[in-house]
């Protein structure tokens, strides 16, 4: 069984409207499809986590006559979940069929990114995987992240993290904090986060909690 990490980066004018509009707005980072049901032929309701202000993008999804129907929760931080009804354009609808092929079993969440990327996991076997980077290739550009054999608990750990946890852990990757030499503070991380060196920490302790209780609980190797 194969795994695949892609980056698909879309022509402005082939993206969602909405990603287009967390593109065009600094106030809003990382939009994370959690999941996704196609419940007609060419309709769907999907759940989001969003990260930035609600009312402007409220404002935004309001005009857009594909939506049925919407609901917008915020959290605490600067951030919402959106539930959403939608009818797919005819290029949505084909990069949704492309994803959704007989075999493939894509991981979520799906992150539709600020810079205007789209990053998804794919799970199956090599056909399936191979036939949805073609079929995409043949109309956004794909970068293939990673590839290889799927390894048991690739995911496992990230079941029970929040987003922001999850965030916090990606940034703090990314930054070298678990690097031998330690490369990053806390207060970097804080900065990349755009909270405080508390919330930061606090977010890394509970992400790390979790991630290790949840690999104990599954025994040694």
């Amino acid at each position: 069984m194969r795994y695949l990490e892609l980056s698909v980066d879309q022509a402005p004018d082939e993206r969602h409207p909405m990603h287009r509009f967390v593109v065009e707005h600094d106030a809003y980072g990382v939009t994370r499809l959690l999941y996704r049901h196609q419940y007609a032929e060419t309709e769907h309701a999907l759940l989001f986590h969003i990260e930035g202000p609600v009312d402007p993008y409220e404002s935004a999804i309001d005009e857009l006559s594909s939506v049925r129907e919407f609901e917008l929760a915020p959290c605490p931080d600067v951030s919402f979940y959106l539930y959403l009804r939608e009818r797919l354009s005819e290029y949505d609808q084909a990069f949704a069929d492309a994803l959704t092929r007989s075999g493939l079993l894509l991981i979520r969440p799906i992150e539709y990114r600020s810079d205007g990327t789209t990053r998804l996991t794919a799970v199956g076997p090599t056909e399936a995987v191979q036939g949805a980077v073609d079929d995409v290739s043949a109309t956004s550009g794909v970068e293939v992240l990673t590839v290889g054999e799927y390894a048991a608990g690739r995911i496992d750990a990230r079941v029970g993290l929040t987003p922001r946890q999850f965030e916090a852990v990606a940034e703090a990757v990314d930054s070298g904090c678990y690097n031998a030499t330690r490369n990053a503070t806390l207060e970097d991380i804080a900065s990349r986060l755009g909270c405080s060196s508390g919330t930061a920490g606090e977010l890394l302790r509970r992400a790390e909690r979790t991630v290790m209780s949840d690999l104990v609980a599954g025994g040694p190797f």
